[in-house]
């Protein structure tokens, strides 16, 4: 005699709808932090000077190997190291960024976050003559008051104005840039391309260990402010009847606008990090936003991008903004051409 088949109750039903999606964001998550470990590897042992892992597991546990330690420890692991700091904070703001406004081309790259810190960037390089921690301070202060300029002058209105308006703040900006490098010297000329291309060339673990102290207070910040970019998704009506009001998303916003500008701080604007990973880790994960995911594909395209800015072309040394750039573009034309940014978008 064959038994009844049990019908679930309502409340297992939810519980079940929640676990698939729960499922699926671990599986993804995991799955990015090993392509991440894989990229990390094969970015410290591999190149024009080859680490065995057995020589980077001895080196790493204090011995010294002439020339391999070096290299490794000076060289190789801080780029590594810093483009996953850098690619974190890039990943994790645009995705802060395009989740909270509900528009895929609300990223830092194009509504002018990044131009902002670059531009301070520049101007005190060039006109003041600064260099070192004085321009990465004057970096995050431009991202800040950029953003602030655009928020202000987009008004309460949907995040399409708020596009356009950073759009032209972006162009204004970009002016700007221009005409401090023409009235740069050919000493400050290299320099002043790092900051608008986006460079690993300037690791070193004191500067490195500064990121990561400011990551470590920034990141907790998010975790606990993600619920509102949760909730911000659902629409400005909705949030406001579960409790989200315009203080929530704009501290959120206000985070993500100083993780950006902390990436720009150490690296320069490593172009379209913050414009991609987002959409990539939404993808992965059936089309709900993962911050996490975001953060680890932001790190993720700025290791490889950057092995494969030293390494694509025999003898010549990309900037890592060259290649992200070179992958970026042709995914916003495409973004365009599909009709994805329409103004329910």
């Amino acid at each position: 005699m064959s038994s009844a088949v049990a019908t679930p109750t309502p409340i297992e039903v939810v519980r079940r709808a929640r676990r698939r999606p729960a499922r699926r964001r671990r599986l993804v998550v995991t799955g990015l932090a090993l392509l991440l470990a894989l990229v990390v590897l094969v970015r410290v042992t591999l190149g024009d000077f080859v680490v065995t892992l057995p020589d980077v597991a001895r080196i790493l546990t204090g011995t010294d190997i002439p020339g391999a330690s070096y290299i490794l420890m000076e060289s190789k692991l801080p780029r590594a190291v810093l483009g996953c700091l850098v690619g974190i904070a890039f990943g994790v703001g645009g995705a802060i960024f395009q989740s909270t406004l509900r528009n895929p081309l609300a990223s830092p790259d194009i509504i002018g976050v990044s131009v902002g810190a670059s531009a301070a960037a520049v101007f005190a390089i060039v006109s003041l003559g600064q260099r070192g921690d004085v321009v990465s301070a004057a970096a995050v202060t431009g991202a800040v008051l950029t953003a602030a300029l655009v928020r202000w002058q987009a008004g309460p209105g949907t995040s399409t104005r708020l596009v356009l308006v950073g759009v032209g703040v972006s162009a204004a900006l970009f002016s700007l840039v221009s005409y401090l490098f023409t009235r740069a010297d050919q000493w400050d000329v290299q320099i002043v391309l790092q900051w608008l291309t986006g460079s690993l060339n300037r690791a070193d673990w004191s500067g490195i260990r500064l990121l990561t102290l400011l990551l470590l207070v920034l990141l907790p910040m998010v975790a606990w402010w993600s619920r509102a970019s949760r909730v911000a998704e659902l629409g400005e009506d909705t949030a406001a009847g579960l409790g989200v009001t315009g203080r929530h998303t704009e501290g959120l916003l206000l985070v993500a606008v100083l993780l950006v500008a902390l990436g720009v701080a150490a690296a320069g604007p490593v172009a379209f990090v913050s414009f991609l990973s987002g959409p990539i880790a939404r993808a992965l994960n059936g089309g709900r936003t993962t911050l996490v995911g975001a953060g680890l594909v932001g790190a993720v395209i700025v290791v490889a991008a950057d092995y494969a800015a030293a390494y694509l072309v025999p003898d010549v040394n990309y900037p890592v903004g060259v290649v992200t750039g070179a992958l970026g573009a042709p995914f916003l034309l495409w973004l365009l051409a599909a009709g994805r940014t329409t103004r329910r978008a």
